[in-house]
């Protein structure tokens, strides 16, 4: 655990870095979507082509926010989970009941 702290402190984790692998399928559909995206800007002009951009930069920024929430509440359900599992008073099976 100390090891990942530092880790984590000194810069050297950064989960929202990520490797696409060459081939995959997120490498393709990101390939796909350029093409599509150079081809469609090279044909508007103007107003459209400022629409479209402005268009992918919203899509891009909500794409980013809902990475970052997804993060968040992925970091936190992980949290509670450990909390849960450390809780030594939640009962056992194996316990003997209590007759009353």
């Amino acid at each position: 655990m100390r090891d990942t702290l530092e880790n984590l402190y000194f810069g050297k984790i950064t989960p929202n870095e990520q490797d696409i692998t060459p081939g995959s399928v997120l490498a393709d559909a990101m390939g796909r979507a350029e093409q599509c995206e150079e081809r469609l800007t090279a044909r508007l002009e103007g107003e459209e082509k400022t629409m479209l951009l402005r268009l992918l930069n919203a899509e891009n920024e909500i794409s980013s926010t809902m990475a970052l929430e997804n993060f968040i509440l992925g970091f936190r359900l992980g949290m509670r989970i450990a909390i849960d599992s450390l809780d030594e008073d939640d009962g056992s099976l194996t316990m003997n009941r209590e007759e009353g």
